[in-house]
């Protein structure tokens, strides 16, 4: 019988990073040693109190049955975290668990828009905003971050019929892949002309908690009519260094809440509950080691950066994220500089034409090495340039 898989597949593609992972085995069955810069998967342990409320629920038979719902402790968590971290009060029916944001965005599309409807993203962009706008056959406007405007949105630039025909928006500041931070007049502004052509906001709030030089990481539900326009995912995996345990949290307009909760409910039977005890664990326990993570973070970026600077990349400092976004050195192309840095040093980054055709002239490194390897690294890489 001849297999013919679903013409949706047709949309997507492995391309870059099949390419990139593929020249990764080689260089490793060749005997090359391999800095792998192009994942951003902490390096840093989880908390010593999240492991043992994991390791305490895992010997509970109890904890092994459906969970269904997120329990009453995490939803009290998380208002008191709200309330404590961002100052902003919200409701335990204004919230929903997810198994990471990649999950939960990558299913929001379908529970929010149909077919025809329009989709605003970032382009450069995370990859599975655009994945999941097309699982729902919307229809997608790529809005440019460009270095001229800081990388913030130009909204002025997106047609008034595209906005009135927009079902909701993405924005994601400290933002992966470029590195910026967003100020909040952005998102006022934003919020404004949502309330005016209609649409939503969708807010991935993953990096609150990596950004640099004093800036305030803040949530998006915190700024004056947000809630009434939009809701945004918290997640615990960069934050907590908890990637593996898939907690994230959409949390807003009510009716947001609702559309996804009844679309998760037709496949999904809750979060683990020995994850939901590492996520009350995360919320109610201390932050000091999360608020010395971020230190680091920065640590990493000014010994990469400045680093390079040193070198003779001119390279700009990322204002957040575990990420930097760098321009590539004059006479290559994204995939062609990455290409000959792992052919001559063995370092693996992410060309920027994987989030997007605006990405080309750019690379993204994440953060994943001590300052002082990071510093190597600059090093070494200055050898080639």
């Amino acid at each position: 019988m001849d297999f013919k898989r679903a013409d949706r597949l047709n949309k997507f593609q492995t391309g870059i990073f099949a390419a990139m992972d593929e020249k990764k085995e080689q260089l490793i069955a060749s005997g090359r040693q391999v800095i792998n810069l192009s994942i951003g998967t902490p390096d840093f342990k989880p908390p010593a109190h999240i492991m043992k409320a994991v390791s305490e629920a895992s010997l509970d038979p109890a904890n092994y049955r459906y969970s269904l719902t997120d329990t009453p402790e995490v939803l009290d968590a998380l208002v008191s975290y709200y309330r404590d971290r961002y100052q902003t009060e919200i409701r335990p029916d204004e919230i929903t668990g997810v198994h990471g944001t990649q999950e939960g965005m990558g299913h929001l599309a379908m529970a929010l828009a149909d077919p025809g409807d329009i989709i605003l993203l970032p382009d450069p962009g995370y990859p599975i905003y655009e994945a999941g706008a097309l699982l729902a056959d919307a229809e997608i406007y790529f809005y440019g971050l460009e270095e001229k405007n800081h990388f913030l949105p130009d909204m002025e630039s997106v047609p008034e019929d595209v906005l009135r025909r927009a079902k909701f928006i993405v924005l994601s500041y400290p933002s992966n892949p470029v590195g910026a931070a967003a100020p909040k007049e952005m998102y006022l502004h934003t919020i404004e002309l949502a309330r005016k052509y209609g649409f939503f906001i969708i807010n991935d709030n993953a990096y609150s908690d990596i950004i640099f030089d004093g800036r305030e990481g803040f949530s998006f539900l915190s700024l004056p009519g947000a809630r009434e326009v939009g809701a945004e995912f918290f997640s615990l995996s960069k934050s907590f260094n908890l990637t593996g345990l898939r907690l994230s949290y959409l949390i807003g307009n009510k009716e947001i809440i609702d559309a996804l909760k009844l679309l998760r409910s037709q496949y999904d039977f809750g979060i683990p509950y020995p994850a939901q005890k590492a996520a009350v664990a995360a919320l109610t326990g201390p932050l000091d080691e999360i608020r010395a993570q971020c230190q680091e973070y920065q640590r990493r970026r000014d010994a990469l950066c400045g680093g390079l600077r040193k070198a003779g990349w001119d390279v700009p400092d990322s204002d957040g994220t575990m990420f930097v976004w760098l321009p590539v050195p004059d006479g290559y192309t994204s995939v062609s500089f990455i290409e000959e840095l792992m052919d001559k040093t063995g370092i693996i980054g992410t060309p920027g034409t994987a989030f997007g055709p605006r990405g080309e002239g750019y690379i993204r490194f994440a953060l994943v090495r001590p300052a002082e390897e990071m510093a190597e690294i600059a090093a070494r890489i200055g050898e080639i340039l």
